[in-house]
């Protein structure tokens, strides 16, 4: 099961369970639309695979698979500044 990050991990964006600006690779490195398109190109930059739209989990769901609640931020030399 996706564990449904809360953030982007580089510029920290919020991106809830709902979020259609979610965007992740294979590994569930999770980014928002804009910094996956505008930083990397629609390429993850710890992995390298295509980055995708994160499906949304039914509301109906969340509160028995409820969304990863630690924020994760990693140091990107595209997300400085």
């Amino acid at each position: 099961m996706l564990s449904l990050r809360p953030n982007c991990e580089c510029c920290d964006a919020d991106l809830p369970p709902g979020s259609d600006a979610a965007r992740i690779c294979s590994f569930e490195c999770t980014f928002c639309a804009d910094c996956a398109e505008t930083r990397f190109g629609g390429a993850c930059p710890n992995c390298g695979g295509e980055l995708v739209r994160r499906p949304v989990r039914p509301a109906a769901l969340l509160g028995r698979f409820p969304p990863q609640s630690d924020r994760v931020s990693k140091a990107h030399a595209a997300c400085a500044g």
